[in-house]
């Protein structure tokens, strides 16, 4: 299979004329549309580009690299990297220093910076360029691994591979990452000492090491002097970034101007832009504003995806503009965007946190009514919320709903203190069938403990019942009596 899998491949490249990615302005089934909705993690795709080839369909080299970028932008690095081995180990093509940069990269994402070593060390001396060289300084920043990485960066130095602002920035990124932002300006002075000129990412890595100090002085010189620069050309992310510092400095006038210059470099298509302006207009507590720039993003864009939603909802909640809020859930209900929980779930906190027990539990029940999915922890936090007020029968409610939604949600846990307190009253109040029932759909939840067994032997004396049969499975459980166990024990009636 392998080797007739390499014939065909290398024959249908040397039969192409172009490199480039193959598109048909028919609905042809492409590789890249078999690929790309195979979002699991976990799901394999070298069998699926096996039998792509097997099946008699060409391959292409620039459509492969094209499914290796965008699974890499989407975050598939696993997936992005089978590609990639695949590549290489069917001769789809000659690696270049270029590829095998991406692939060392992808390496050190997935299997860490180990296993990009052991790569870097196996490759020809003619492929260990300032690409790969690179990709391997990535790994040690990304990871965090300061001497490594620094050993590195000088090697690079050493080799003449220190070219462009790309190497310096990763140092920088590197100290920022540790936290010692006091070295990140040092970086970019021996940068311009050497006659390389800083990028935007470069000021902007300085711009955040002055701010994430409260330096405002420094900071607006750094600023002066990126805008002072002819080679840059200033962008919204840049004045983002400055008027989040300013606002958490208290400069409320500069952070007011520092948006109005990021809004000027919107780029219209790309929806990320107005939900930064959002989210910093929320935190300096201007409603219209966070509005008017909503009804801009939804003139400009395309379309707005859930993210811009949850966005735009999460800034209204901050600001307890409910009515507001509950307008734009009605938007995306009828956008077509596909079903996110997290967007309701945006509306349901804003409730919980202003006392709303009632429209939060009633939201849920309309989102199970309509087939729409929740959340246990959704569910317990309404129930913990109905616990404040002292309305117990209702936490109670939605606690044994949220518990009955686990199967979904594995790995959660419910608030142990809701767990506690909805224990306490049901031996005061409940019947042993609640304490029952509640017992054991927590036991599927989180381990069986004795604050549970306690509760369960307390209400089977309230009621008169024998608790002989408890104290057993206690014991079972590996749940030793105690005195407080034997205390409970002598309340029982002569």
């Amino acid at each position: 299979m392998a080797w007739k899998l390499v014939g065909r491949v290398v024959a249908q490249i040397a039969n192409s004329r172009s490199r480039s990615y193959y598109t048909s302005r028919t609905k042809k089934l492409s590789l890249y549309s078999k690929i790309s909705p195979l979002g699991n993690p976990n799901t394999s795709i070298a069998p699926e580009l096996d039998d792509w080839v097997y099946k008699g369909n060409k391959v292409r080299v620039g459509e492969l690299q094209r499914i290796v970028r965008d699974l890499r932008k989407r975050r598939r690095f696993a997936q992005a990297l089978e590609v990639s081995e695949w590549m290489n180990k069917n001769g789809v093509c000659i690696f270049s220093p270029v590829e095998h940069a991406v692939h060392l990269d992808l390496i050190g994402k997935v299997q860490g910076f180990q296993y990009a070593e052991s790569y870097f060390d196996s490759l020809k001396d003619q492929d260990k360029t300032d690409k790969t060289y690179g990709a391997l300084l990535n790994c040690y920043v990304r990871q965090r691994q300061v001497e490594k990485a620094l050993s590195q960066f000088q090697k690079m130095k050493e080799l003449g591979f220190v070219s462009s602002p790309l190497t310096y920035n990763d140092v920088m990124c590197l100290y920022t990452n540790i936290g010692q932002h006091g070295k990140v300006p040092d970086v970019l002075t021996e940068m311009k000492e050497n006659k390389i000129l800083p990028d935007n990412f470069s000021y902007r890595i300085c711009i955040t090491s002055y701010g994430r100090r409260s330096n405002v002085a420094e900071m607006d010189r750094i600023l002066k002097e990126m805008e002072s620069q002819p080679h840059i050309s200033m962008d919204w992310n840049t004045y983002s970034v400055v008027a989040n510092f300013y606002i958490k400095a208290g400069c409320m006038g500069k952070a007011i101007d520092a948006l109005r210059k990021s809004e000027e470099r919107l780029d219209n298509k790309d929806g990320t832009g107005y939900n930064h302006l959002i989210s910093l207009y929320a935190q300096l507590g201007n409603k219209n504003e966070v509005l008017r720039i909503w009804e801009l993003e939804k003139t400009s864009c395309k379309r707005c995806l859930n993210r811009d939603f949850t966005t735009v909802l999460e800034s209204l909640v901050k600001l307890s503009e409910m009515d507001e809020a509950e307008k734009i859930l009605k938007e995306w209900e009828s956008s077509g965007n596909c079903y996110d929980v997290s967007i309701p779930n945006s509306i349901i906190i804003g409730y919980t946190e202003k006392g709303l027990y009632e429209k939060a539990e009633a939201m849920l029940e309309d989102l199970q009514n309509t087939g729409k999915v929740t959340t246990p922890n959704s569910w317990t936090m309404v129930a913990g919320g109905y616990l404040h007020k002292g309305e117990m029968e209702k936490a109670l409610r939605c606690l044994k709903t949220g518990l009955s939604l686990n199967i979904d949600n594995k790995g959660w846990k419910p608030n142990p203190k809701v767990i506690s307190d909805i224990l306490r009253w049901i031996v005061d109040n409940g019947t042993v069938t609640d304490a029952e029932n509640l017992v054991s759909t927590l036991r599927s939840v989180v381990p069986v403990n004795r604050q549970m067994y306690h509760a369960l032997i307390k209400t089977y004396i309230r009621e008169g019942k024998e608790v002989n049969e408890l104290l057993e499975l206690m014991k079972k459980d590996n749940i030793d009596e105690n005195e407080e166990t034997r205390e409970i024990v002598q309340m029982r009636k002569p």
